[in-house]
Protein backbone atom coordinates (compact mmCIF):
# COMPACT_ATOMS: atom_id res chain seq x y z
CA UNK A 1 0.00 0.00 0.00
CA UNK A 2 1.44 3.31 -1.09
CA UNK A 3 1.66 5.84 1.74
CA UNK A 4 0.63 9.42 0.88
CA UNK A 5 3.45 11.87 1.65
CA UNK A 6 2.66 14.14 4.57
CA UNK A 7 3.99 17.66 4.29
CA UNK A 8 2.85 18.86 7.75
CA UNK A 9 5.18 21.66 8.77
CA UNK A 10 8.08 20.34 6.72
CA UNK A 11 9.65 22.11 3.81
CA UNK A 12 9.20 20.38 0.44
CA UNK A 13 10.42 20.97 -3.09
CA UNK A 14 8.21 22.56 -5.69
CA UNK A 15 9.19 22.23 -9.38
CA UNK A 16 8.54 25.11 -11.70
CA UNK A 17 8.57 25.24 -15.47
CA UNK A 18 12.13 25.19 -16.75
CA UNK A 19 13.37 22.86 -14.02
CA UNK A 20 13.73 25.45 -11.29
CA UNK A 21 13.14 24.14 -7.80
CA UNK A 22 12.19 26.31 -4.81
CA UNK A 23 11.54 25.45 -1.19
CA UNK A 24 8.14 26.32 0.28
CA UNK A 25 6.32 25.66 3.52
CA UNK A 26 2.88 24.17 3.48
CA UNK A 27 2.21 25.02 7.06
CA UNK A 28 4.03 26.03 10.22
CA UNK A 29 4.22 23.70 13.15
CA UNK A 30 2.87 24.86 16.50
CA UNK A 31 6.41 25.35 17.89
CA UNK A 32 7.25 27.49 14.84
CA UNK A 33 4.18 29.65 15.38
CA UNK A 34 5.11 30.14 19.03
CA UNK A 35 8.63 31.09 18.03
CA UNK A 36 7.35 33.69 15.57
CA UNK A 37 5.08 35.21 18.21
CA UNK A 38 7.98 35.43 20.67
CA UNK A 39 10.15 37.01 17.99
CA UNK A 40 7.52 39.65 17.19
CA UNK A 41 7.03 40.37 20.89
CA UNK A 42 10.76 41.06 21.13
CA UNK A 43 11.08 43.01 17.89
CA UNK A 44 8.15 45.43 18.26
CA UNK A 45 9.46 47.18 21.40
CA UNK A 46 12.89 47.30 19.82
CA UNK A 47 11.43 48.96 16.72
CA UNK A 48 9.59 51.49 18.89
CA UNK A 49 12.81 52.27 20.70
CA UNK A 50 14.56 52.73 17.38
CA UNK A 51 11.90 55.23 16.25
CA UNK A 52 12.19 57.13 19.55
CA UNK A 53 15.95 57.15 19.25
CA UNK A 54 15.61 58.80 15.85
CA UNK A 55 14.08 61.95 17.43
CA UNK A 56 16.65 64.74 17.53
CA UNK A 57 17.45 67.68 19.79
CA UNK A 58 17.71 70.87 17.73
CA UNK A 59 19.51 73.73 19.47
CA UNK A 60 18.72 77.35 18.63
CA UNK A 61 20.80 80.36 19.65
CA UNK A 62 23.42 82.89 18.55
CA UNK A 63 26.23 80.35 19.00
CA UNK A 64 24.20 77.29 17.96
CA UNK A 65 23.89 75.59 14.56
CA UNK A 66 20.41 77.10 14.17
CA UNK A 67 20.31 80.84 14.82
CA UNK A 68 16.55 81.47 14.85
CA UNK A 69 13.44 79.46 15.85
CA UNK A 70 12.22 79.66 12.24
CA UNK A 71 15.34 77.76 11.11
CA UNK A 72 14.52 74.94 13.53
CA UNK A 73 10.89 74.90 12.38
CA UNK A 74 12.02 74.48 8.77
CA UNK A 75 13.98 71.27 9.50
CA UNK A 76 12.08 69.78 12.47
CA UNK A 77 10.65 66.27 12.09
CA UNK A 78 7.99 64.52 14.13
CA UNK A 79 9.06 63.97 17.73
CA UNK A 80 12.01 66.38 17.75
CA UNK A 81 12.98 68.42 20.81
CA UNK A 82 13.76 72.10 20.13
CA UNK A 83 15.77 73.97 22.75
CA UNK A 84 15.99 77.76 22.35
CA UNK A 85 18.79 79.52 24.21
CA UNK A 86 18.19 82.64 26.28
CA UNK A 87 17.99 85.85 24.27
CA UNK A 88 15.61 88.00 22.26
CA UNK A 89 14.59 86.76 18.81
CA UNK A 90 12.97 89.07 16.28
CA UNK A 91 11.42 86.10 14.54
CA UNK A 92 8.32 84.00 13.97
CA UNK A 93 7.95 80.31 13.11
CA UNK A 94 5.50 77.89 11.51
CA UNK A 95 5.79 74.53 13.29
CA UNK A 96 4.54 71.85 10.87
CA UNK A 97 5.92 68.65 12.41
CA UNK A 98 3.91 66.83 15.09
CA UNK A 99 4.74 65.76 18.67
CA UNK A 100 7.39 68.43 19.07
CA UNK A 101 8.60 69.81 22.39
CA UNK A 102 9.64 73.46 21.99
CA UNK A 103 11.17 75.13 25.03
CA UNK A 104 13.41 77.90 26.19
CA UNK A 105 16.29 77.47 28.59
CA UNK A 106 16.18 79.00 32.05
CA UNK A 107 13.17 81.06 33.16
CA UNK A 108 10.30 81.95 30.79
CA UNK A 109 11.39 85.61 30.69
CA UNK A 110 14.89 84.64 29.54
CA UNK A 111 13.86 83.53 26.05
CA UNK A 112 11.79 86.11 24.19
CA UNK A 113 10.13 85.83 20.76
CA UNK A 114 8.94 89.26 19.64
CA UNK A 115 7.25 91.46 17.02
CA UNK A 116 7.43 89.47 13.78
CA UNK A 117 4.23 87.77 12.54
CA UNK A 118 4.18 84.80 10.15
CA UNK A 119 1.54 84.66 7.41
CA UNK A 120 -0.25 87.65 8.87
CA UNK A 121 -1.24 85.57 11.94
CA UNK A 122 1.23 85.52 14.79
CA UNK A 123 4.58 84.63 16.35
CA UNK A 124 4.24 80.84 16.57
CA UNK A 125 1.87 79.06 14.17
CA UNK A 126 1.17 75.51 15.37
CA UNK A 127 0.35 73.33 12.35
CA UNK A 128 1.53 70.01 13.83
CA UNK A 129 -0.48 67.90 16.26
CA UNK A 130 0.39 67.07 19.85
CA UNK A 131 2.94 69.87 20.38
CA UNK A 132 4.17 71.11 23.77
CA UNK A 133 5.54 74.64 24.25
CA UNK A 134 7.19 75.77 27.50
CA UNK A 135 9.52 78.30 29.14
CA UNK A 136 9.15 81.16 26.65
CA UNK A 137 7.91 84.75 26.42
CA UNK A 138 5.86 85.64 23.34
CA UNK A 139 5.28 89.37 22.99
CA UNK A 140 4.09 92.26 20.79
CA UNK A 141 2.20 90.28 18.14
CA UNK A 142 0.37 92.66 15.80
CA UNK A 143 -1.31 92.09 12.41
CA UNK A 144 -3.54 94.36 10.30
CA UNK A 145 -6.80 92.48 10.99
CA UNK A 146 -6.33 92.89 14.75
CA UNK A 147 -5.95 89.17 15.51
CA UNK A 148 -2.20 88.87 15.92
CA UNK A 149 -1.45 86.02 18.33
CA UNK A 150 1.44 84.92 20.44
CA UNK A 151 0.36 81.39 19.47
CA UNK A 152 -2.02 80.53 16.65
CA UNK A 153 -3.28 76.97 17.18
CA UNK A 154 -4.04 75.42 13.78
CA UNK A 155 -3.90 71.70 14.69
CA UNK A 156 -5.23 69.57 17.52
CA UNK A 157 -3.91 68.95 21.02
CA UNK A 158 -1.59 71.73 22.10
CA UNK A 159 -0.04 71.98 25.58
CA UNK A 160 1.36 75.30 26.85
CA UNK A 161 3.37 75.35 30.08
CA UNK A 162 5.19 78.23 31.78
CA UNK A 163 4.79 80.60 28.84
CA UNK A 164 4.38 84.38 29.20
CA UNK A 165 2.12 86.20 26.72
CA UNK A 166 2.77 89.94 26.97
CA UNK A 167 1.20 92.81 25.00
CA UNK A 168 -0.20 90.81 22.10
CA UNK A 169 -3.51 91.29 20.37
CA UNK A 170 -4.42 87.68 21.24
CA UNK A 171 -2.38 85.64 23.64
CA UNK A 172 -3.56 82.33 22.12
CA UNK A 173 -6.02 82.09 19.22
CA UNK A 174 -7.33 78.80 17.83
CA UNK A 175 -8.61 78.21 14.30
CA UNK A 176 -12.34 77.57 13.91
CA UNK A 177 -12.10 74.02 12.55
CA UNK A 178 -9.58 72.69 15.06
CA UNK A 179 -10.71 69.99 17.51
CA UNK A 180 -8.97 68.23 20.39
CA UNK A 181 -7.69 69.98 23.52
CA UNK A 182 -5.82 73.15 24.41
CA UNK A 183 -4.18 72.77 27.82
CA UNK A 184 -2.58 75.80 29.49
CA UNK A 185 -0.69 75.45 32.77
CA UNK A 186 1.41 77.79 34.93
CA UNK A 187 1.37 80.56 32.33
CA UNK A 188 0.91 84.35 32.35
CA UNK A 189 -1.23 86.57 30.11
CA UNK A 190 -0.31 90.22 30.69
CA UNK A 191 -1.82 93.26 28.93
CA UNK A 192 -3.16 91.32 25.94
CA UNK A 193 -6.40 92.11 24.13
CA UNK A 194 -7.79 94.77 21.80
CA UNK A 195 -10.95 95.64 19.90
CA UNK A 196 -9.68 97.28 16.73
CA UNK A 197 -11.56 96.38 14.59
CA UNK A 198 -12.24 92.81 15.82
CA UNK A 199 -11.93 91.90 19.48
CA UNK A 200 -8.87 89.88 20.51
CA UNK A 201 -8.54 88.18 23.90
CA UNK A 202 -6.11 86.67 26.36
CA UNK A 203 -7.22 83.25 25.12
CA UNK A 204 -9.74 82.81 22.32
CA UNK A 205 -10.67 79.15 21.85
CA UNK A 206 -12.98 78.24 19.00
CA UNK A 207 -14.78 74.89 18.61
CA UNK A 208 -12.35 72.72 20.56
CA UNK A 209 -13.40 69.66 22.50
CA UNK A 210 -11.70 70.99 25.62
CA UNK A 211 -10.10 74.18 26.89
CA UNK A 212 -8.32 73.51 30.19
CA UNK A 213 -6.59 76.40 32.00
CA UNK A 214 -4.83 75.73 35.30
CA UNK A 215 -2.63 77.75 37.69
CA UNK A 216 -2.36 80.65 35.27
CA UNK A 217 -2.53 84.44 35.60
CA UNK A 218 -4.47 86.94 33.47
CA UNK A 219 -3.84 90.59 34.25
CA UNK A 220 -4.76 93.98 32.75
CA UNK A 221 -6.47 92.57 29.68
CA UNK A 222 -7.56 95.37 27.36
CA UNK A 223 -11.18 95.80 26.19
CA UNK A 224 -11.94 92.19 25.34
CA UNK A 225 -12.10 89.09 27.57
CA UNK A 226 -9.43 87.39 29.62
CA UNK A 227 -10.77 84.05 28.28
CA UNK A 228 -13.32 83.50 25.52
CA UNK A 229 -14.21 79.89 24.74
CA UNK A 230 -16.56 78.25 22.27
CA UNK A 231 -15.29 74.81 23.29
CA UNK A 232 -17.56 71.89 24.16
CA UNK A 233 -16.03 71.97 27.63
CA UNK A 234 -14.23 74.85 29.37
CA UNK A 235 -12.31 74.37 32.64
CA UNK A 236 -10.57 77.19 34.52
CA UNK A 237 -8.94 75.93 37.72
CA UNK A 238 -6.82 77.59 40.43
CA UNK A 239 -6.07 80.64 38.31
CA UNK A 240 -5.93 84.42 38.80
CA UNK A 241 -8.05 86.64 36.52
CA UNK A 242 -7.79 90.31 37.50
CA UNK A 243 -8.21 93.63 35.74
CA UNK A 244 -6.08 95.50 38.26
CA UNK A 245 -6.19 99.30 38.35
CA UNK A 246 -5.61 99.75 34.61
CA UNK A 247 -7.26 96.78 32.91
CA UNK A 248 -10.28 97.54 30.70
CA UNK A 249 -11.54 94.04 30.02
CA UNK A 250 -15.12 93.09 29.30
CA UNK A 251 -15.58 89.63 30.90
CA UNK A 252 -13.18 87.44 32.79
CA UNK A 253 -14.58 84.26 31.19
CA UNK A 254 -17.11 84.05 28.38
CA UNK A 255 -18.63 80.88 26.90
CA UNK A 256 -20.93 82.53 24.35
CA UNK A 257 -22.28 79.27 22.87
CA UNK A 258 -22.70 77.34 26.10
CA UNK A 259 -20.88 74.06 26.55
CA UNK A 260 -19.94 72.54 29.90
CA UNK A 261 -18.26 75.11 32.15
CA UNK A 262 -16.27 74.39 35.32
CA UNK A 263 -14.70 77.34 37.17
CA UNK A 264 -13.08 76.34 40.45
CA UNK A 265 -10.66 77.81 42.98
CA UNK A 266 -9.90 81.06 41.16
CA UNK A 267 -9.36 84.67 42.20
CA UNK A 268 -11.52 86.88 39.97
CA UNK A 269 -11.53 90.69 40.05
CA UNK A 270 -13.33 93.33 38.02
CA UNK A 271 -11.48 96.61 38.14
CA UNK A 272 -12.50 100.26 38.17
CA UNK A 273 -11.85 100.67 34.44
CA UNK A 274 -13.66 97.53 33.20
CA UNK A 275 -15.58 98.36 30.03
CA UNK A 276 -18.42 95.90 30.68
CA UNK A 277 -19.92 95.79 34.16
CA UNK A 278 -22.44 92.99 33.54
CA UNK A 279 -20.58 90.04 34.99
CA UNK A 280 -17.38 88.04 35.34
CA UNK A 281 -18.46 84.63 33.97
CA UNK A 282 -20.96 85.00 31.14
CA UNK A 283 -22.47 81.96 29.41
CA UNK A 284 -24.72 81.47 26.37
CA UNK A 285 -25.27 85.10 25.40
CA UNK A 286 -24.77 84.67 21.63
CA UNK A 287 -26.55 81.38 20.88
CA UNK A 288 -26.44 78.05 22.70
CA UNK A 289 -24.93 75.74 20.08
CA UNK A 290 -22.90 73.48 22.39
CA UNK A 291 -24.44 70.87 24.72
CA UNK A 292 -24.31 72.37 28.21
CA UNK A 293 -24.10 69.38 30.52
CA UNK A 294 -23.05 71.37 33.59
CA UNK A 295 -22.19 74.82 34.88
CA UNK A 296 -20.17 74.47 38.09
CA UNK A 297 -18.71 77.56 39.76
CA UNK A 298 -17.26 76.84 43.16
CA UNK A 299 -14.72 77.98 45.74
CA UNK A 300 -13.79 81.15 43.89
CA UNK A 301 -13.03 84.60 45.31
CA UNK A 302 -14.88 87.34 43.38
CA UNK A 303 -14.22 91.02 44.01
CA UNK A 304 -15.60 94.15 42.35
CA UNK A 305 -13.30 97.14 42.77
CA UNK A 306 -15.37 99.60 40.74
CA UNK A 307 -18.35 101.73 41.72
CA UNK A 308 -20.82 99.43 40.00
CA UNK A 309 -22.62 96.17 40.68
CA UNK A 310 -21.60 93.03 38.81
CA UNK A 311 -22.60 89.36 38.83
CA UNK A 312 -20.20 86.49 39.34
CA UNK A 313 -22.25 84.42 36.86
CA UNK A 314 -24.61 85.54 34.11
CA UNK A 315 -26.29 82.41 32.76
CA UNK A 316 -28.12 82.67 29.44
CA UNK A 317 -28.68 78.91 29.10
CA UNK A 318 -31.43 76.65 30.44
CA UNK A 319 -28.88 74.56 32.34
CA UNK A 320 -28.92 75.45 36.02
CA UNK A 321 -25.68 76.97 37.22
CA UNK A 322 -24.45 75.48 40.49
CA UNK A 323 -22.64 78.06 42.64
CA UNK A 324 -21.06 76.77 45.85
CA UNK A 325 -18.54 78.10 48.35
CA UNK A 326 -17.76 81.33 46.48
CA UNK A 327 -16.71 84.43 48.45
CA UNK A 328 -17.87 87.80 47.16
CA UNK A 329 -16.80 91.33 48.14
CA UNK A 330 -17.58 94.85 47.03
CA UNK A 331 -20.83 95.41 45.10
CA UNK A 332 -20.70 91.85 43.76
CA UNK A 333 -23.76 89.64 43.29
CA UNK A 334 -23.74 85.88 42.74
CA UNK A 335 -26.06 84.94 39.89
CA UNK A 336 -28.32 86.22 37.15
CA UNK A 337 -30.24 83.51 35.31
CA UNK A 338 -31.10 79.89 36.06
CA UNK A 339 -29.29 78.17 38.90
CA UNK A 340 -28.71 77.73 42.61
CA UNK A 341 -26.44 79.49 45.08
CA UNK A 342 -25.11 77.60 48.11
Amino acid sequence: MRRRPSHGGATFAKHLQGGTTIATTADMTAPSRRFRRRLLAWLLPALCLAVSAAARTLEVGPDKPLKQPSEAAAVAADGDHIVIAAGEYFDCAVWKASKLVIEGTGKPEDTVITDKACNGKGLFLIDGEGITIRNLTLTRARVPDGNGAGIRMEASNLTVEKVRFVNNQNGILTNTGVKGALTVRDSEFLRNGACNPACAHGIYASNLDLLHVERSKFFETRQAHHIKSRARRTEVIDSDLQDGPNGTSSYQIEAPNGGAVVVRGNTIEKGPKAENHTGAIVIGMEAVTQPTAEITVENNVFRVDGNYASFLVVNGTATEAMLKGNRLSGPAQPLRGDGEVH
